[in-house]
């Protein structure tokens, strides 16, 4: 098989082999540590810019399915892992890992010690990279991966946003979490739900429907005005790439709906509600990027295994340095806000909810696809807020 190498733009070097399409591709290099769910992984639009790392040994063992894509093509620009498997034993699967992988296009490499790049990653923190098939000289490959653009202050959600408004129907079937007892809430009437698409997984759209929602799903560069004249009964953000301080025109129409209707933001839409009521983000050294992270909801002491998929991070005025005895409140422009949801790995914030509005957001991923539903009673407390708005 033919020779692949990963350079860093810190000068480290990693040796492999070629996967998927030949070629040579840049990205900020991050690792995942789901042990399954990697085509999901792969669709996911919040990884455009990146080249993915899978710390899972074994990759591609059950093949790709149609059913399990969170978007229409694959997003990351590059794909690392230990073992690339030339089997896959599942009924479900239509293709090999190394056939969807070289339709895409996208370059990969395999046989390389994931486990060091994983710690090099945590060590010194995530970082431009290249992957070629192409050119094995060693200097000039470091030289590209240092030359190459970051996301730091980068648009990316313009890149994979719908180009126009549409309506979403589809619910999860015969997939869809139970709820509990809380299963049929929002049943007796349908919510209109105005989707912000920042790179929105179809999971997230599917389980808006599973709760009582129809969704007009629309683009980013959509303004309140737009927005409006839907008229919704409640709006979500969606996840999605790249530095929520690198769309501004976002920003500033959350900050026109803030208090007009109910509002429900995931992973950026997180982010980008965080600076549109006047709270600061900042760059994590390596992101948060599995299935596997564990939350604790301040509100209730219970602790949740979450989905995480982001680079960036909201901070309050003082950084939390241990899990506080009650959710810490900030006060903001539009009234006070609640700290709700902290990671118990590096306790950066991951749920916020203003206190004197109708609006609430998580940094993880509640819809999972992939990982666990430990968080799928955020999707009806949505609906119960918009119940509450309409009583």
């Amino acid at each position: 098989m033919k020779k692949a190498l990963l350079a860093l733009a810190d000068g480290t070097l990693f040796e492999g082999r070629a996967l998927g399409y030949e070629g040579e591709t840049v990205g900020e290099v991050v690792f995942n540590t789901a042990m399954t769910g990697y085509q999901e992984v792969l669709t996911d639009p919040s990884y455009k810019g990146q080249i993915i790392t899978m710390t899972s040994p074994h990759i591609g063992n059950y093949g790709m399915t149609p059913e399990d894509a969170e978007s229409r093509r694959i997003w990351a620009e590059g794909f690392i892992v230990k073992e690339a498997s030339q089997l896959a034993s599942n009924w479900r699967s239509r293709q090999q890992l190394q056939d969807y992988l070289h339709e895409a296009k996208i370059v990969g490499i395999e046989g390389l010690d994931t486990r060091a790049l994983t710690r090099h990653l945590r060590e010194h923190g995530s970082q431009q990279g290249l992957i070629t098939h192409v050119d094995g000289d060693a200097r000039r490959a470091v030289e590209k991966a240092k030359s190459a653009p970051g996301i730091i202050g980068r648009d990316l959600a313009t890149a994979v946003t719908c180009g126009k408004a549409y309506r979403w129907t589809e619910g999860s079937g015969e997939w869809a979490p139970s709820l509990g007892d809380k299963t049929g809430v929002g049943a007796a009437r349908r919510w209109h739900v105005v989707a912000y698409d920042f790179g929105v997984k179809l999971n997230i759209l599917r389980r808006l429907v599973d709760v009582g929602c129809d969704v007009t799903v629309v683009p980013a560069s959509t303004t309140a005005t737009q927005v409006e004249a839907l008229k919704p009964d409640g709006i979500f953000l969606s996840n999605g790439p790249g530095d929520p301080e690198g769309v501004p025109y976002a920003i500033e129409a959350v900050r026109q709906l803030i208090g007009r209707h109910p509002i429900f933001g995931i992973c950026l839409g997180h982010q980008i509600l965080g600076l549109a009521l006047g709270l600061k983000t900042y760059k994590l050294k390596f992101g948060h990027h599995g299935a596997n992270h564990p939350v604790m909801n301040l509100r209730t002491r219970q602790v949740e295994i979450t989905s995480q998929n982001h680079n960036f991070a909201v901070q309050v005025t003082h950084p939390i340095s241990a899990i506080p005895d009650r959710p810490p409140v900030v006060d903001t422009s539009f009234g006070q806000v609640a700290v709700t949801h902290l990671s118990l790995n590096d306790h950066s914030i991951e749920g916020l909810v203003c206190l004197d509005r109708p609006v609430f957001s998580v940094q993880y991923h509640p819809e999972a696809s992939p990982g666990p539903h430990d968080s799928a009673y955020l999707f009806t407390e949505f609906i119960q807020l918009m119940e509450k708005q309409h009583v």
